[in-house]
């Protein structure tokens, strides 16, 4: 393999009669079987389209570091088209057919381009060879659950921070989201190369705590919840535990006995959210507590760090942060006239302890009302010394329940909160994470519980999963029926270019752009791409299905077709087994 271009072989130089890798010039590899995916498409045809360029004596440097290759809307137009001569030619100094006619030529000089033709003013249409096709399905295999990874990410230490739900209720459905979306994220992220360190910022520090501690309280005392508390069975349940097991709780001074179930309570309700979320499916690698910024002196330090370094200053007894010269929309008070801190102060001390802590980029997941924290934790990582283009906040809209057409209500305080685990039980873990992954985060999601119970093809969940279940089927009667993968039933090396028929291509170009949408995913911090790619590649396999005899009928011997196809199937269920894994679901192999 090429020591260049991240280990993997990519373009070649069709200047010399053998063909060589343009960044080393080493040899080309064995073409029998060489894969062509849509990446490794483009990536050739922007060396060629380079090298093309020099070869004419025009300018070259003009071909973008990235060029487009995607599937034409009607098949008939070919496997594959490209814009390139259209984006570069005039630039370079020719016209856009000419410099296709060029590229044409030397592309289908390539074995793994079949035929390619001129389309409109300069788009270029590309069919690809059976053996080039066939590469992609032997690529899938030989790497197996690396099918998709890469290094785009490797040496980046990314700390993602998310769910954090104050340690006052259960996790509701907001937390819910991120508790699927962040670790499908940081599935994706680790699949890309990173190191990746997953953390639930404990809010243990302030008012809410206090509150809840009241609540507790008054429910160890038969007493109504406070005005301003939390209502709830959990509330309830957790005095009654509290009470259960520290006998005399409720004696002594009111300061004290709240301090007691504000310890003893918080413990407890954390305790039940890490269970919940490792039911979920969703493990953290650090907990770190809110409290620890000010018994550490954290706090102390980031605000005379700021103090020094002028970018806190004071006014009528407060001081505050410089935020608006880093582009906050308003300055923000730190510490306040009194002498306590904002809760802007422990934000900034955070910022600096993960970069402190040696991580290259600190992602934020955090909820539809925290949309003024984009500005304000960038500013206070570049007040500090830190790069701001190193702090992201991804904000989460809200999750709406439906069930038989009505909107399922919730309030917290109320007690009528929906949480984690009423979602679980009512649909299951696999269709409750699919469910909150599925869509942008961007967007308000309603979950149809009516849909995601069902045991039907309308499930998306249920029909993905279904299509791995298949697929694993395949194997178990391939085995009974003597087709295996590695070999025909002559003794012969299976031979992929056989898969020559419509549906067989469409599967396999659908298989061949899993590695582009995971690093789409990846960098756009996207999973659900992920997910609509599962429900896609499902709908292809199962339309290959029906189309092509993949086993021989019974009586039949089995034929060079079959080991082929199910060499198809079994590449097939292997990149929806890596799709699932990234999304954290199951891939059963019975249903």
């Amino acid at each position: 393999m090429c020591p260049e271009e991240n280990g993997d072989f990519h373009p070649v130089s069709l200047k010399d009669e053998q063909r060589t890798c343009q960044f080393c010039r080493c040899p080309a590899p064995d073409l029998d079987l060489l894969p062509m995916t849509p990446a490794d498409l483009a990536a050739t045809v922007r060396a060629i389209t380079t090298e093309t360029l020099d070869a004419h004596g025009l300018d070259s440097s003009v071909v973008p570091e990235t060029v487009t290759v995607e599937r034409p809307r009607n098949p008939e137009h070919g496997d594959y088209a490209t814009n390139v001569a259209l984006q570069v030619a005039k630039k370079a100094g020719t016209n856009p057919r000419e410099l296709a006619g060029w590229l044409i030529d030397a592309l289908v000089a390539l074995p793994e381009i079949d035929s390619a033709d001129v389309a409109g003013p300069g788009f270029i249409n590309l069919r690809l060879g059976a053996a080039a096709t066939g590469g992609i399905v032997a690529d899938i295999l030989a790497k197996g659950e690396a099918y998709g990874s890469s290094d785009i990410y490797d040496g980046e230490k990314i700390n993602l921070e998310f769910v954090s739900a104050n340690p006052t209720g259960p996790i509701h459905l907001g937390g819910t989201r991120w508790a699927a979306v962040g670790d499908s994220l940081g599935r994706v992220l680790e699949f890309s190369g990173a190191e990746v360190t997953r953390e639930y910022y404990f809010n243990d520090h302030g008012g809410q705590i206090d509150r809840f501690a009241r609540s507790l309280v008054a429910a160890a005392k038969n007493e109504p919840t406070p005005e301003d508390g939390y209502g709830g069975e959990y509330i309830a349940d957790i005095a009654s535990a509290v009470v259960a097991e520290n006998p005399g709780i409720l004696e002594g001074d009111a300061a004290v006995v709240q301090e007691a179930f504000r310890r003893e309570g918080v413990e407890k309700m954390f305790a039940q959210i890490k269970q919940s979320l490792h039911d979920f499916g969703t493990d953290f690698d650090v907990f770190f507590h809110e409290n620890s910024l000010f018994e550490s002196g954290a706090v102390d330090r980031a605000i005379q760090t700021l103090k020094d370094n002028g970018n806190l200053y004071e006014n009528d007894g407060a001081w505050w942060l410089r935020s608006t010269d880093f582009g906050d929309d308003k300055d923000r008070v730190v510490l306040k006239s009194d002498g306590d801190a904002a809760y802007i102060a422990g934000d900034i001390a955070y910022v600096a302890d993960k970069f402190d802590r040696g991580h290259t980029l600190a992602i934020y997941m955090l909820g539809a009302d925290h949309h003024g924290y984009i500005a304000r934790l960038r500013a206070a990582a570049q007040a500090l010394g830190y790069n701001p283009e190193a702090v992201e906040v991804l904000i989460g809209q809200m999750v709406n329940l439906v069930r038989d057409g009505q909107p399922v209500k919730m309030s917290k305080r109320a007690g009528t909160v929906i949480t984690l685990d009423d979602l679980v039980d009512v649909i299951g873990v696999d269709a409750a994470r699919y469910s909150m992954v599925r869509s942008s985060v961007d967007s308000t999601l309603d979950i149809d519980l009516d849909l995601w119970e069902k045991q039907s093809n309308d499930n998306p969940v249920y029909y993905v999963q279904y299509g791995h279940t298949r697929l694993a089927s395949i194997e178990r009667k391939a085995a009974e029926a003597g087709v295996v993968l590695a070999r025909s039933d002559d003794d012969e090396e299976v031979d992929l270019s056989l898969l020559t028929h419509e549906k067989e291509g469409d599967l396999i170009r659908t298989l061949g752009e899993f590695p582009a949408v995971v690093k789409a995913a990846a960098e756009l911090r996207e999973p659900h791409r992920i997910a609509r790619y599962a429900e896609e590649l499902a709908s292809v396999f199962h339309k290959f299905y029906d189309a092509c005899q993949i086993l021989p009928k019974a009586g039949e011997d089995p034929q060079p077709i079959h080991a082929a196809r199910l060499t198809l199937a079994s590449a097939s269920r292997q990149v929806l087994a890596n799709a699932l894994r990234l999304l954290g679901v199951t891939a059963p192999e019975r249903m």
